[in-house]
């Protein structure tokens, strides 16, 4: 188990309610791929190993993370995707080894990826929500990206799946919906995927963590995701949580749209140790808090940049990160003012939205200034093994 400090749970509260979308994070219309033969094998993966991978690899230390026993800052962004549904589909290994460059140039240590947007051109799951089959270009693209990251010193957050695997527009939506609310269908996307992927790249240092979903809040909150309730998707993520943690040492989290469930501040922490813990056993849990943020969120929730996360709602006995956050925002702050009071307020790291300007939220181009400044002022913890 990780060394990180079990958080207690008070009482489920009643507080805010907020639906809709978040930010600016609205997908395209799905690619559909053709899925392959089923998933290849560790001992066939180009990303396998590194030498230094217990000095390079990031761990968990009470509340903050660290590398080779030093403080890290995740001064990070999103590269959520180049063409959705890239691995397994239009996969470019150019764009991402001259996007890693551009990042780590831009003091960048890390980014959250969507390795699968949307699964149809991945995953194939049949409509008793059984995983049948993996796309073998999925891993071929992977060990590529985990092999480019490693090149450039840019820490991976793999986000493993998304609310948009459960939208009517997707097709194969009714089978992900039965799949996560079947025992057979989670044992065997744990089985056929989430381990498989573990066991591949577990040993390159550079993946930083693995991302359960990104923001389930809207499974759960919006009828075109099936509304499906708290406790049938936390036990999907505790068992997938508690398998990930029983076979390897990879770090854990849930990317939610916002805190107001994963905090007592607010409707109550669906994601605390306590519950994850009755639901699949003491294995069940996650290493890091990462709510992500947008302005939309400052009437019922604050201002995330500007409090401490204690302040904003997370009780902090484990790392806190923004895991989005818009480069562009109406609130009237610079992206520069943003990276530097998060860091300031004793935030573990945030990663904006996005890197390659998928949307109106912004790019690199317009957060370089704010990255670069942080690079700067905590190099050490940013590049705690050296600016190499």
């Amino acid at each position: 188990m990780k060394s990180t400090i079990k958080r207690a749970v008070a009482a489920v509260c009643a507080a805010v309610t907020v639906t809709g979308m978040a930010g600016c994070n609205t997908a395209p219309a799905d690619v559909q791929e053709t899925s392959t033969s089923a998933a290849g094998t560790a001992e066939t993966a180009a990303a396998a190993s590194s030498a230094d991978y217990d000095k390079t690899v990031i761990r968990v230390d009470g509340n903050r993370f660290t590398v080779d026993g030093k403080t890290l800052f995740i001064n990070g962004v999103n590269t959520p995707w180049d063409k959705w549904n890239d691995f397994g589909g239009a996969f470019n290994e150019t764009f991402w080894d001259e996007h890693f460059a551009k990042l780590h140039e831009s003091g960048v240590n890390a980014s959250r990826i969507w390795i699968n947007c949307a699964g149809t051109s991945t995953l194939k799951v049949d409509k008793d929500g059984i995983l049948q089959s993996v796309s073998g270009k999925h891993w071929k693209d992977l060990d590529k990206l985990f092999e480019l990251a490693e090149k450039h010193h840019i820490y991976i957050m793999a986000t493993l799946m998304s609310f948009d695997h459960f939208k009517d527009s997707n097709v194969g939506y009714e089978n992900f919906r039965t799949m996560v609310s079947s025992e057979e269908g989670t044992q065997s996307y744990i089985d056929g995927y989430v381990l498989p992927f573990t066991e591949r790249y577990g040993k390159n240092p550079y993946l930083w963590s693995i991302d359960l979903c990104n923001e389930p809040d809207w499974i759960k909150e919006n009828a075109e995701c099936g509304q499906i309730d708290w406790d049938v998707l936390c036990t999907f993520f505790a068992r997938c949580a508690a398998a990930i943690h029983d076979n390897s040492d990879e770090l854990v989290t849930v990317g939610l749209g916002m805190i107001k469930y994963t905090s007592d501040k607010y409707d109550g922490n669906y994601f605390s140790d306590e519950y994850l813990g009755s639901l699949a056993g003491e294995s069940a849990y996650l290493d890091y808090d990462c709510p992500h943020y947008y302005y939309w969120q400052y009437s019922y929730m604050g201002y995330p940049f500007e409090t401490t996360p204690a302040e904003f709602g997370l009780t902090h006995t484990k790392p806190a990160v923004i895991g989005e956050f818009a480069v562009l925002s109406e609130s009237g702050r610079t992206c520069y003012e943003d990276y530097e009071n998060a860091y300031n307020n004793g935030w573990n790291g945030l990663c904006m939205w996005t890197s390659n300007g998928v949307d109106g939220c912004g790019s690199i181009d317009d957060a370089k200034g704010a990255t670069e400044h942080i690079a700067e002022i905590a190099h050490d913890e940013v590049f705690p093994l050296g600016d190499e």
